[in-house]
């Protein structure tokens, strides 16, 4: 994938869990009865039809990477997600070496439903594994334990070209030599991406309310900061250097879709709590989209309307300035200055930028044309975000034309 090319991807959401962690602010929902899959797939069709009457089936570009999201998308029957990638072929063209991921908790992978995503087209799975310790993963409301963890990964290998997963650190009472020792039996495992994502206190969970109650103790900022240093350090000798924050790959081995997101590509986001950046064909507007987030809301609304959007709103320059600036500087690669002028018209303030590169939150050897924040940078990301958008500046020479500037080539 061209590092000039952020692609165009589609995610699909998949609502339903087995049981809701309790630090997920995802939308994600526990049901008894189980839904139903024929309803469910109609519903993502129209879902996906009324998306391409938007962004077009030629003007988008080709579709360089699909993601199924959740939830836990591994509860998805083999052919229901054989029936959305055919549906998504029918609509879009989709490159030759589409990535294809779909999510999976540890306790739900079966050797035999692997296999039919694998059939169905999925190349790359991503696995919730969040911990390599037994106790850790019941502190953390999860329902596998390390064994099957283990084992998932073993399927994961001899089923699909490329997989990942993720583990969830700075967690309760972690060490900064548990973790070394946890995150170095992880890499033993890995294969050419992992995600490495600090815990994080997220409102309206139930961890939220154990730790205003005294009752859920996280690092304090400095020990944290040491466990992502450390993090840093030790992906780095292994070769997985971070590429973005929280992500690590051998280089070429990028999570395509994330990069999509990164790189402020558009994607269609289908499904009840999915979020999208479509780019309507006749102008090259980009349109923010979200869906309803309770499915069986979402599912009536698309069977009355063709879909479940909850809001379609046009971004003014501006707020793509805003967003390009604060998805891209989680890179490593950094933002494209030029992209960006020609995108919105705007760019940072050439004294913004010289400050915060004397502030040392810049790196000074960047590439021509290019703002990356450095590692000091990263740290108060939103800070230098903010910094650089209350100087932005109309670039009247650089107006963006009707162009798709966020499909690949």
């Amino acid at each position: 994938m061209p590092n000039s090319e952020p692609g165009f991807g589609i995610y699909i959401h998949w609502p339903f869990c087995a049981q809701k962690c309790p630090y997920c602010d995802f939308n994600s929902h526990v049901r008894i009865k189980a839904p139903d899959i024929q309803r469910y797939l109609s519903a993502y069709r129209r879902e996906l039809d009324y998306s391409a009457s938007i962004t077009g089936q030629q003007d988008a570009g080709s579709v360089t990477s699909i993601f199924f999201g959740g939830g836990t998308p591994s509860l998805m029957p083999p052919e229901l997600v054989a029936g959305i990638l055919d549906h998504i072929a029918a609509l879009w063209s989709v490159a030759g070496n589409a990535e294809i991921t779909l999510e999976a908790n540890p306790g739900s992978v079966e050797a035999g439903r692997f296999k039919g995503y694998r059939t169905a087209g999925v190349n790359r799975v991503s696995l919730g594994v969040q911990s390599l310790d037994d106790a850790g993963l019941k502190r953390l409301g999860r329902v596998h334990t390390v064994a099957e963890a283990r084992a998932a990964l073993k399927i994961a290998q001899q089923t699909f070209e490329r997989f990942s997963f993720d583990l969830i650190y700075a967690r309760p009472g972690q060490t900064q030599q548990d973790w070394q020792h946890e995150l170095t039996e992880a890499l033993a495992m890995a294969s050419d991406h992992i995600s490495l994502y600090q815990l994080t206190i997220e409102p309206d969970t139930p961890y939220a309310a154990l730790h205003a109650a005294g009752r859920l103790k996280t690092p304090k900022p400095e020990a944290a900061r040491a466990l992502y240093e450390l993090t840093q350090d030790v992906c780095g000798r292994a070769g997985l250097p971070a590429y973005e924050v929280s992500n690590h790959a051998r280089p070429g081995h990028e999570s395509r879709h994330n990069m999509t997101y990164w790189r402020y590509g558009a994607y269609v986001g289908a499904g009840a709590g999915a979020h999208g950046r479509l780019v309507r064909a006749e102008n090259g507007a980009r349109i923010a989209t979200t869906t309803q987030r309770v499915p069986e809301q979402w599912l009536a609304a698309v069977e009355e309307l063709g879909h479940g959007y909850l809001e379609q709103q046009v971004l003014r320059p501006e707020e793509k300035a805003d967003e390009m600036l604060l998805m891209g500087l989680r890179l490593l690669e950094g933002v494209d200055l030029r992209r960006l002028k020609a995108m919105t018209g705007l760019a940072p303030s050439s004294r913004a930028i010289a400050g915060l590169l004397e502030q040392g939150l810049l790196e000074p050897d960047a590439p021509a044309g290019r703002i990356v924040a450095s590692p000091g940078g990263r740290m108060v990301l939103d800070w230098v975000v903010t910094r650089l958008s209350q100087s932005m500046q109309a670039v009247q020479h650089e107006r963006p034309r009707h162009t798709q500037p966020t499909s690949a080539a």
